[in-house]
């Protein structure tokens, strides 16, 4: 079975496509921006210089079975205004869109999309039943372009699958989980002890073994996943695991959320506060009902893996 890779050196990819190579029943193909990316032996390569409305997948797509398409536009955490919107509906939306669309046309069998939960919004507890209602310009492209990629498969006869992560950590994550990171390791005190809050996520070598697992997978055809490790945490137990993980002790203060979210807004980080204090939890048993999936890694795993040296 020959795979198509797109963003293969990213963060999730450039743990995917080893595995995929590991498993010795894949040929992997890997679509890359920049001619001079390292990827792993056996792994063949084509040069695809953007993603947007007008890119060339003929040759990326000849001959594939299965696309898994990671590339996109990533999430900017102040990216509000018009022009913010309109980049990520270029490369999320229309982007995602015209590779189906050619996919399709080359006779691909299935096209994995990696998605977003992000699609939920910042708040709330969801399955997938629920209908999303995005609240910022990412999440809106992520499931503007869910929609258009179930009609372009229906289209074609093209099978689609859609994953939805929460927050993925891994070895060289980055944004809040990296700054969780640093603090431990700066014995910085933080101020949320008082934080009572539930949170979904999912380490990367989880989210990677679901990925191989909707490669091939008979049931996962048009379906829609939100997955995870199957353990939801508030962002104080993360920090005292996280810390474990690292073999440090956690300086952790009990201060009020109204006082967190005041000083927050304060210094124009409402958003950062919202993200720390909220829950954000999602019912994943869709992947073991239909799959027969569950996260192979426990959470304190997860961690211990991302922390450790490289």
């Amino acid at each position: 079975m020959r795979i198509l890779v797109t963003g293969p050196n990213g963060f999730i990819g450039s743990a995917l496509v080893p595995r995929l190579l590991s498993a010795k029943r894949f040929q992997v193909r890997a679509a890359v921006r920049n001619p001079s990316v390292k990827l792993p032996s056996g792994c063949e390569r084509d040069l695809v210089r953007e993603i947007g409305p007008d890119t060339d997948w003929t040759h990326a797509v000849s001959g594939v079975d299965v696309v898994v398409h990671l590339a996109g536009r990533a999430h900017v955490m102040r990216a509000t205004n018009q022009d913010a919107l309109d980049a990520f509906r270029r490369v999320n939306v229309s982007g995602t869109l015209n590779l189906a669309a050619q996919s399709a046309r080359a006779g691909v069998k299935r096209f994995v999309f990696l998605s977003s939960a992000k699609v939920f919004g910042d708040s709330g507890h969801y399955s997938e039943r629920d209908t999303p209602v995005p609240t910022d310009s990412y999440g809106a492209s992520k499931y503007d372009a869910e929609q258009g990629l179930q009609r372009v498969a229906a289209q074609a006869n093209m099978e689609y699958v859609i994953i939805r992560p929460p927050l993925v950590y891994g070895p060289g994550a980055k944004a809040n989980f990296k700054m969780l990171i640093k603090a431990i390791e700066a014995g910085i005190p933080l101020p949320l002890a008082a934080i009572g809050n539930r949170r979904s996520f999912v380490a990367l070598d989880n989210l990677v073994d679901f990925i191989v697992t909707c490669i091939s997978h008979p049931a996962a055809a048009n379906e829609i996943f939100l997955v995870s490790d199957g353990e939801d945490l508030s962002t104080p137990d993360l920090i005292r695991r996280l810390a474990a993980a690292m073999s440090k002790r956690p300086r952790l203060l009990p201060v009020p959320v109204p006082v967190l979210k005041t000083a927050a807004a304060w210094i124009g980080r409402r958003g950062m506060a919202q993200r720390l204090t909220a829950s954000l939890y999602f019912d994943t048993s869709k992947t073991s009902r239909l799959l027969g999936w569950s996260a192979p890694l426990s959470v304190d795993e997860g961690l211990r893996r991302a922390v450790a040296p490289n």
